[in-house]
């Protein structure tokens, strides 16, 4: 496991809140943009992730974790999309498993993932130049959806309405979005 991994775990048996805040700056985003390959909608996705970290603070999932806090948390928001979709009859049938590990391997190709970035930029360009800024300052420069709102001196909300269009416009690159995301 990576260090920041370790340090996560550790704060977080020892009970202490700043390891929840550590792996929701860490992971939070990423599973969103994942949550979208399940769900439409970014409002939803958002809600989906937010339980998941919720029941992981509340049943203090760290004491039965055997594994990455990465894995653990890709799984659990999988799970909650899919169990959203059946409780609201809404089946989606799609080919994920392989892109699900792909996700969860720690070394990716580099040929294929230089590949799947040159996709991904060339999906840049066709967005519109609004949407375009939004995306790249949340996904490319870290950046939350209150620094960008300042920055553009726009609502938090427009922000992510234009993020939501950016990913639904990006749909077929979501995968390598959450790789780049991840640290």
């Amino acid at each position: 496991m990576k260090d920041q991994e370790q340090n996560i775990i550790q704060n977080l048996k020892n009970g202490d809140e700043s390891g929840l805040r550590q792996m929701f700056d860490t992971y939070y985003s990423p599973l969103c943009v994942f949550a979208l390959k399940y769900i439409d909608s970014f409002d939803l996705a958002e809600d989906l992730v937010q339980e998941v970290f919720i029941k992981f603070w509340e049943k203090r999932s760290v004491e039965q974790l055997h594994g990455s806090i990465k894995s653990y948390l890709f799984t659990a928001v999988k799970n909650n999309s899919l169990n959203y979709l059946r409780q609201n009859n809404k089946y989606r049938i799609e080919e994920l498993d392989d892109e699900f590990d792909i996700l969860m391997e720690d070394t990716p190709d580099k040929e294929d993932l230089e590949m799947k970035k040159q996709k991904l930029y060339k999906e840049l360009d066709a967005l519109p130049p609004q949407s375009r800024l939004v995306f790249e300052a949340i996904i490319f420069n870290d950046k939350r959806y209150k620094e960008v709102a300042e920055d553009l001196d726009v609502s938090v909300n427009t922000i992510k309405t234009h993020f939501s269009r950016a990913l639904k416009q990006l749909r077929s690159s979501l995968d390598i979005i959450i790789m780049i995301m991840l640290p």
